[in-house]
């Protein structure tokens, strides 16, 4: 099959011809129609990580907000057949643990992550070990390219909006980082009735930010954001989120929060940080504040989410920036490098662009 490989951390990644994947009695083989290219593979692609266990084994092939056609099916397998359109979550349960047992599948105990335990969907084809508990149906209203994103980012935000920090209506939600999940989360606190304030240090985050329902946008490299954001609230944010993971926007968001707030932790730390933070234990004593985790959503929590869609409450096609071939994923990665990326960038083309004149 056609992939894009990683064989050294932080040399650009070269297409070669793969190996197809093989087919296990419980799993299927996916037929990638389009890939997110997310801040997590440039994570990979850095070497990070290894501080909570990740460490790829090279070469490798990336890729974990992928969709696509069921080419294969186990013999186990009952709920889907050849040709079913699927969605695929990057967290993948055993069905056996008992966070799985709870209905917690995106916390197994044998958690597997698609496209850092498996190759991913920057290959043509990519195995889904045990289908049955982890596959997800697309219905056929939602296009691959608009699916793209709702395998990692869209979904990410929206477990920990909806479930995690439990946002609601008319509350302040302040969202530090607009990058693909940053973004996801404002438009899922928009819809269920938050007043959202957007911060970023880059104006062109902020203006699309609004596009999709921020009510205000504060740029943390012209202005003390928490000082700000307590200012528009009257007294600072119910629910503030960290999207990106760095030391200054998890303290951002900590001091973005009134009494008895909850900050909600989705992005994950660089090798800048390796998972630690410091951050103002007094205060959250003293203000109750609660602190929240949240990783990838469970399959069973994503009809909510399609249904939400399908009433056009949610557009995760809106936040696609950018559709591009194999080929052209290195140069995202790059723009990565000093946060360039606006929106979503999706990969729908396994033809490199021919250039002009050929």
């Amino acid at each position: 099959m056609k992939a894009l490989v990683l064989e050294e951390f932080k040399k650009p990644l070269v297409v070669r011809e793969m190996p197809d994947p093989e087919c296990t009695a419980d799993g299927v083989i996916v037929r990638v129609e389009a890939n997110g290219v997310c801040r997590s593979d440039w994570h990979a692609w850095q070497g990070d990580w290894d501080w909570i266990g990740i460490q790829l084994p090279l070469p490798h092939v990336l890729g974990h907000e992928f969709t696509g056609v069921v080419e294969e099916v186990g013999k186990n397998v009952k709920n889907f057949k050849r040709g079913d359109r699927v969605l695929v979550p990057f967290t993948l349960g055993d069905g056996t643990c008992p966070y799985c047992q709870s209905g917690h599948h995106n916390i197994c105990e044998n958690l597997q992550l698609a496209g850092f335990s498996t190759w991913g969907g920057y290959g043509r084809y990519a195995h889904i070990p045990l289908a049955d508990t982890n596959l997800v149906t697309l219905p056929d209203t939602i296009s691959f390219v608009d699916a793209a994103g709702m395998g990692c980012r869209f979904m990410t935000a929206f477990h920990g909006i909806t479930d995690q920090a439990a946002v609601r209506p008319g509350e302040w939600v302040a969202v530090h980082g607009c990058g693909g999940v940053g973004l996801s989360a404002i438009q899922i606190a928009t819809a269920l009735g938050a007043n959202v304030i957007a911060v970023d240090i880059g104006d062109d985050k902020l203006e699309f930010a609004k596009k999709l329902g921020a009510v205000a946008a504060v740029n943390a490299k012209d202005n003390n954001a928490p000082e700000a954001i307590r200012h528009i609230t009257k007294g600072g944010a119910h629910v503030s989120v960290d999207a990106l993971g760095i030391t200054q926007t998890c303290q951002a968001s900590i001091g973005s929060l009134r009494k008895r707030g909850r900050h909600l932790q989705i992005g994950l730390t660089t090798r800048e940080e390796q998972g630690m933070i410091p951050l103002p234990i007094d205060v959250i004593v003293s203000a109750e504040i609660q602190i929240v985790g949240s990783l990838g959503m469970q399959p069973s929590r994503y009809p909510y989410m399609l249904d939400m869609i399908a009433q056009g409450k949610l557009k995760p096609g809106s936040l696609v920036t950018n559709t591009i071939s194999l080929e052209e994923v290195p140069t995202i990665f790059h723009e990565m490098d000093t946060y360039q990326n606006l929106g979503v960038t999706v990969v729908d083309k396994w033809e490199a662009k021919q250039p002009v004149g050929q």
